[in-house]
């Protein structure tokens, strides 16, 4: 299965990069499936019913959420009849589903799912009980022909752990919410894809994504406003992962980005 994931998108220029960029990315690598972060797509802060389906004819096939999933109220009357917009697995009392099996071409099975860490973010349940239940309760290579972890959390080492604990039992565990790519794509020992952020949608002259002026304020002085996303040319980033039709396991993963004036093209070809 060829798997396209996108980072958070960051605002109106992050998700407009995105949009734009969707149905070509996806044409140009082939892509069996497309999965995008959105949580922080509605001006910095959650998802919209609007926006959903705007990533949606643009070429996604499921959304993921994170720490802000529920900051747009809207969702809470919508999220419940969308499986394609996945809400963090792990936190408790929720409405919407924490994982999904998305149909691909050929009859196969994508399981989407996207946990919340729990260093420096706010209490949520165990991450490692919550995936293992799900991991349990669709073996890779039988119930699902490929699965997509998106690991939401701020700590490096936490998303590690994670990778390790899912390894051989997931095709792609890729992180979010940090909004800075990291250099370690590679593929774990026992076979599963693993990139500790995939990086954001969103203009990178700014402080992860926000304008700067109110950031550097709470830094400085420990006082600021609500921060708001950051103008300008957007890039565009993610990773780019080939599993095996009969394992499910990785073949490969490249990053994604282009675009903006920060980061070079390196969008993968002949993959």
């Amino acid at each position: 299965m060829r798997i396209l994931f996108l980072g958070d998108l960051l605002g109106r220029p992050g998700r407009e990069a995105a949009i734009t960029a969707l149905p070509r990315l996806r044409e140009t690598l082939d892509c069996d499936a497309v999965v995008v972060n959105a949580e922080n797509a509605a001006a910095g802060y959650g998802l919209t019913r609007v926006i959903a389906r705007a990533l949606f004819d643009a070429g996604a096939d499921a959304l993921t959420l994170g720490n802000h999933a529920f900051d747009q109220r809207e969702i809470l009357e919508w999220i419940d009849a969308e499986p394609r917009v996945i809400r963090p697995l792990n936190w408790p009392r929720t409405p919407g589903l924490g994982a999904n099996l998305i149909d691909v071409a050929g009859g196969r099975k994508l399981l989407v799912t996207n946990v919340l860490g729990r260093i420096f973010m706010n209490p949520v349940d165990d991450p490692f009980s919550a995936l293992d239940g799900l991991l349990r309760q669709y073996p890779l290579g039988s119930t699902a022909d490929a699965v997509l972890v998106d690991f939401h959390g701020e700590a490096t080492s936490e998303s590690m752990a994670i990778g390790h604990w899912c390894d051989g039992r997931a095709s792609l565990v890729v992180g979010t919410h940090t909004h800075v790519p990291t250099a370690d794509a590679m593929i774990l020992p026992k076979g599963t894809a693993y990139q500790t952020d995939a990086g954001m949608c969103g203009v990178y002259d700014s402080i992860i994504g926000m304008e700067k002026i109110e950031p550097m304020k709470r830094f400085i002085t420990g006082m600021g406003g609500r921060a708001a996303p950051a103008s300008g040319q957007a890039s565009v980033c993610g990773v780019f992962v080939v599993t095996d039709d009969a394992t499910g396991l990785a073949r490969s993963i490249h990053p994604i980005r282009e675009g903006g004036p920060l980061l070079a093209a390196q969008v993968p070809s002949g993959v």
